[in-house]
């Protein structure tokens, strides 16, 4: 079918993938962030500057894609941010930044987008992180963001299937700006990101399009039977043990 497809956060790194790959298989796509529109954002791509933290700025998404391609029946849920901090050095902010981007912009978008879907059904694509699984250190408030995606994630499938399937994707290391913040916490940035590729039995780090694959097929009719899963997209690296195969 041909999706009429919000995806947030579409400016760059995962989202940016995503966008392209709907593109490429013949979705209809509207896409947002906060800043203005990428000079490279394919002609096709109807982009809104907007914060998905507000209520009435998702339900103007929702709107846009209404109006200019109909009813939405593709969501996916991309927008985030992280602060790197225990939950010692976390103030206020940082606990308002995370959860209004991470949380509230997730719950904005699936209920605004759920009052087409829940009559003419659709998938929701929540991106979640494998760090609301296993804890990444110094990102306290974005490891619990992420797990309650996947929380909601479930709640969703089961609240509003059968019309609407809704899963969520753990991706791992993905070689985005996010990622190499992470890495930059390590004293030794070099040496933590050899050892992290050490421990992926794919022998590489992840690209945005692992991950945009994954979406399209999330979305297909091949996905039919799937909903209120998490799939984690890592390469394989939390299926191995910690101790680091480079080693022995």
């Amino acid at each position: 079918m041909q999706h009429t497809a919000i995806v947030t956060g579409g400016s760059r790194g995962i989202g940016r993938a995503i966008v392209d790959r709907l593109i490429a298989d013949g979705a209809n796509v509207v896409t947002c962030g906060r800043g203005e529109r990428p000079a490279d954002l394919p002609v096709a791509v109807i982009w809104l500057q907007a914060d998905v933290s507000k209520a009435v700025d998702a339900a103007s998404l929702v709107k846009a894609a209404r109006e200019h391609f109909g009813p939405v029946t593709l969501l996916v849920n991309n927008a985030g941010v992280q602060v790197e901090k225990t939950v010692a050095q976390s103030d206020d902010d940082d606990w308002d930044l995370i959860m209004n981007v991470n949380c509230k912009g997730v719950f904005n978008m699936c209920r605004a987008a759920l009052v087409d879907m829940s009559e003419t059904g659709g998938v929701i694509v929540n991106i979640g992180s494998i760090s609301g699984m296993v804890a990444d250190p110094s990102m306290a408030l974005y490891n619990a963001s992420k797990a309650w995606v996947h929380g909601l994630t479930r709640s969703i499938a089961v609240d509003h299937g059968p019309k609407v399937r809704c899963n969520a994707i753990r991706p791992g290391w993905i070689m985005t700006e996010m990622a190499e913040d992470g890495f930059a916490l390590a004293n030794d940035p070099q040496k933590a990101m050899s050892d992290a590729l050490a421990r992926h039995p794919v022998g590489r780090f992840g690209e945005p399009e692992d991950i945009a694959n994954m979406v399209a097929w999330l979305a297909s009719d091949q996905a039919q039977y799937i909903s209120g899963e998490c799939f984690t997209v890592d390469g394989g690296m939390t299926a191995a043990s910690p101790l680091n195969p480079g080693l022995f």
